[in-house]
C-alpha cells in the first residue's frame, strides 16, 4: 500500500488539474442547450478511465444522456467491485448568487477548509467524488497494487432522476455482475469525524399546473371577483401541513417505519450543534415536524418541500396582473418501507381533490426513486471502515442520509448486491446550491482512503 500512497502523494497537482478540466464542462443534464456539453463530459469520462488504467472502456447511448462504462478484470476468482458515479450536474441558477461563474473552478480558503476549497457546480455532487475513484484505481494500477476486479458505471441522468438507468442494468445485467457496489455521493460529519452512510430516503417529484381564467386580466377589473391562480395554489400548498408541520395528505405515513427508541438514541449521540446548525445557515429558528430532533427530520421522517413556484409577472417594475396561471414544483423525501409510486399517486389525487372549482388542476409526475439501508456487519460496510481508520485515525459512525441515490435500491433488486456509501464531502459544501464547493483536503482523502478500502475487502472476502 505504501507503493500507492507514494504514487498518489506524487501526482496530487495533476490530479487536481484534471478534475478542474472535468469542472469546467456544464454538463447540466436538465436542460436541453447543455446537451453536447453533457456528451463532452461523457466522453472526457471516458478517455478519463483508458488512461487510468482499464483494459475496456465504452460509452453506451440511451434515451437520453450515455453512460460510461469501464472495467479491468484481473482474476475471476477475485471479488468485483463496482463503482458507480455520475457526471451530470444540478443547474447553476441562480447565477447572480455565486461569487465566481459556476463552471469556471477557483481555490480559495475558508474557515471549514482551511487548505482550500474548489469552488464550482459539480465539485462535490458528483464529479469530484467520483474523480477520486478513477484517480484511485490509477494509482493501484501503477503500483501493482490492485487487489479485485474493478468495474465502473458513470451515469449522465442522475440528477433528473436516473430514467434510463433501471433500463441499462437490466439489458447489461451480466456485464454488471459484481459483488459490491461502491459509491461515493455522500458526506462525513466533519473532516475531523469520519461517518459512512447507511441509510438514504427515497423520492417522489412533482409539478403542479393551476389554471384560472382562460387569459391573463387586468387586477383591478378582475380582482376580487375571478379566482387568483396563485392566491389559489399559496391555500392548497398551506394545507398541505397541519400546525405541528405533519403532512396532512391520507396515507402517507401509512407505510412509514417506525424507527426505534433506542436506535433514535444511538443516532442522537451523533456530533451535533444546533446553534451551529442554525448560525452556518443564517436562521434564526428551525421549523420541522414537532417531536423529532433536527438529525431525525432530516433522515428517518418522511418531508414534502416546495422547490419552485412561479406565475404571474415577475419581471422589473409593476404590472397589475391576475395570472391565468400558477405552477410549483414538490419533493417528497421517502423512508422505508415508503413507495415513490404509491405516495406520487397519494399526492396527484389528494391535491386534485382539494382543487377548489374556480380552477383546474393537472399533477405531472417528474421522477421518484426508492428509500434505502443498507447493513453495517457485511465484509464491504467493515472493509469501508478499517479503510477510514487508516486514514483519518478514528472508526467512523454510521449515520443515515437525507438525500436519495435511486440506484441503491435499483442495484439491491436488480443485481442482487448491497451498496456501501462511502462519501467524503461535508453538508456545508452548498451541493445544488450557488456556490457549491470540495474541499481539496477531502477530494485527496478519498483518493487516499478508497486504495485501502480494496485492500480491506480482499482480505474480507477470502
Amino acid at each position: 500500500m505504501k507503493h500507492t500512497q507514494d504514487y498518489i502523494n506524487a501526482n496530487k497537482e495533476r490530479f487536481l488539474n484534471e478534475l478542474l478540466h472535468l469542472l469546467r464542462i456544464p454538463s447540466v443534464s436538465a436542460d436541453p442547450a447543455y446537451k453536447d456539453d453533457v456528451r463532452r463530459t461523457a466522453e472526457f469520462v471516458s478517455e478519463s478511465l483508458k488512461s487510468a488504467g482499464c483494459s475496456r472502456v465504452e460509452i453506451y447511448p440511451t434515451k437520453g444522456h450515455p453512460i460510461v462504462y469501464g472495467e479491468h478484470i484481473i482474476d475471476s476468482t477475485l471479488p468485483t467491485v463496482l463503482v458507480y458515479g455520475h457526471y451530470d450536474v444540478q443547474p447553476p441558477d441562480p447565477l447572480d448568487l455565486w461569487h465566481s461563474p459556476p463552471f469556471e473552478p477557483v481555490i480559495k480558503k475558508t474557515d471549514i477548509h482551511p487548505d482550500g476549497a474548489i469552488f464550482a457546480r459539480g465539485s462535490c455532487d458528483d464529479k469530484g467524488q467520483m474523480f477520486m475513484h478513477v484517480k484511485a484505481f490509477e494509482a493501484m494500477i501503477r503500483s501493482g497494487n490492485l487487489p479485485c476486479n474493478v468495474k465502473f458505471m458513470i451515469e449522465g441522468e442522475e440528477e433528473i432522476g436516473s430514467d434510463n438507468l433501471g433500463v441499462f442494468c437490466n439489458e447489461y445485467k451480466d456485464m454488471l455482475t459484481c459483488d459490491v457496489v461502491l459509491i461515493s455521493d455522500t458526506s462525513v460529519i466533519a473532516n475531523d469525524i469520519p461517518s459512512i452512510t447507511v441509510g438514504l430516503r427515497g423520492l417522489s417529484y412533482v409539478e403542479v399546473e393551476v389554471t384560472g381564467p382562460n387569459k391573463d386580466l387586468h387586477s383591478g377589473v378582475y380582482g376580487g371577483a375571478v379566482g387568483n391562480p396563485l392566491n389559489v395554489l399559496c391555500d392548497m400548498i398551506a394545507s398541505l401541513k397541519d400546525e405541528n408541520r405533519h403532512i396532512t395528505i391520507p396515507g402517507f405515513y401509512d407505510d412509514v417505519v417506525e424507527v426505534s427508541a433506542q436506535e433514535r438514541a444511538e443516532m442522537n449521540k451523533a456530533p451535533f450543534d444546533r446553534n451551529e446548525y442554525m448560525k452556518g445557515l443564517g436562521i434564526q429558528d428551525t421549523q420541522g415536524e414537532k417531536g423529532y430532533t433536527i438529525l431525525e427530520q432530516t433522515s428517518i421522517r418522511p418531508t414534502l418541500e416546495i422547490n419552485g413556484m412561479w406565475g404571474g409577472y415577475i419581471g422589473e417594475g409593476a404590472k397589475t396582473v391576475l395570472p391565468s396561471k400558477a405552477y410549483a414544483k414538490f419533493s417528497m423525501r421517502l423512508v422505508p418501507n415508503q413507495s415513490s409510486d404509491k405516495i406520487t399517486n397519494l399526492f396527484k389525487e389528494y391535491f386534485e381533490s382539494i382543487a377548489p372549482p374556480c380552477v383546474k388542476v393537472v399533477v405531472k409526475p417528474h421522477h421518484g426513486g426508492e428509500p434505502a439501508v443498507t447493513p453495517s456487519d457485511t465484509p464491504e460496510y467493515m472493509a469501508a471502515a478499517r479503510a477510514m481508520e487508516a486514514t483519518y485515525g478514528k472508526t467512523p459512525i454510521p449515520v443515515r442520509g437525507g438525500g436519495s441515490i435511486p440506484i441503491v435500491a435499483l442495484f439491491e433488486k436488480v443485481l442482487g448486491v448491497k451498496t456501501v456509501l462511502m462519501g467524503f464531502g461535508l453538508d456545508s459544501d452548498d451541493i445544488h446550491s450557488p456556490n457549491e464547493h470540495y474541499g481539496l483536503f477531502n477530494y485527496y482523502k478519498g483518493i487516499e482512503t478508497i486504495p485501502y478500502f480494496y485492500q480491506y475487502y480482499a482480505e474480507l472476502k477470502k
